[in-house]
């Protein structure tokens, strides 16, 4: 089975099209205004269209209102839904009200964070285990920090899961080997800068992803 990849915080048509030609399993777009990365509703459409059938569309939102998340479905035509500093209680109401696949990102420091992924057991479908921003930092994620991926040892995941935090070209293959994970999301590691991603980084990403 071919591992996953996900390319996060796509937002023009050259860098959506390189994820697609690398053969990204899925694609983020973000719902976030702080966040660099930001979509409007007019500007997902268009590229949301250019995304086959084949591949899935995940929109990425803070603790989100009902209304937005409802618009970003219906004009993303998303497919899952990835949801930070949300709630369990929350992140179950939104599920069911939107009847997507929904992702659940726990953000890791310590061993002790990993739990709070049990939490998430019936209100989510996969676990997004990702690093932990420092506190008073504006994004949840998508700032290039990695956790030490040695905390994932033995544990016990309540769901399916996938790995996020500081990943890159150079180092993806090593953090797959090492924690076995199923699917593998990056933003700022193929980047530029901030919410410019790079058509290079991003094949290279998703080669060295396929070793």
């Amino acid at each position: 089975m071919p591992l996953l990849a996900k390319i996060c915080g796509l937002s023009t048509p050259a860098t959506l099209d390189a994820a697609l030609a690398g053969g990204a399993s899925h694609v983020g777009f973000v719902f976030f205004p702080p966040s660099p990365r930001h979509l409007s509703f007019d500007q997902v459409a268009p590229l949301a269209a250019r995304v086959p059938a084949s591949v899935a569309r995940v929109g990425v939102f803070v603790d989100p209102d009902d209304a937005t998340v409802e618009r970003a479905v219906a004009t993303g035509g998303l497919d899952a839904l990835q949801l930070h500093k949300t709630a369990p209680g929350r992140a179950a109401a939104i599920r069911a009200r939107s009847g997507l696949e929904t992702w659940a990102a726990v953000a890791v420091k310590t061993r002790a964070d990993l739990g709070a992924a049990r939490g998430f057991a019936g209100a989510a479908d996969r676990i997004l285990y990702d690093a932990k921003t420092p506190d008073g930092a504006s994004l949840p994620g998508g700032m290039g920090l990695r956790f030490d991926w040695s905390l994932l040892d033995g544990f016990d995941h309540p769901l399916p899961w996938a790995l996020s935090g500081g990943l890159d070209a150079g180092n993806v293959a090593e953090a797959i080997r090492r924690t076995g994970a199923p699917l593998v999301d990056v933003s700022s590691g193929v980047e530029r800068a901030p919410g410019s991603k790079d058509v290079d980084k991003i094949a290279a990403f998703l080669k060295a992803a396929q070793l």
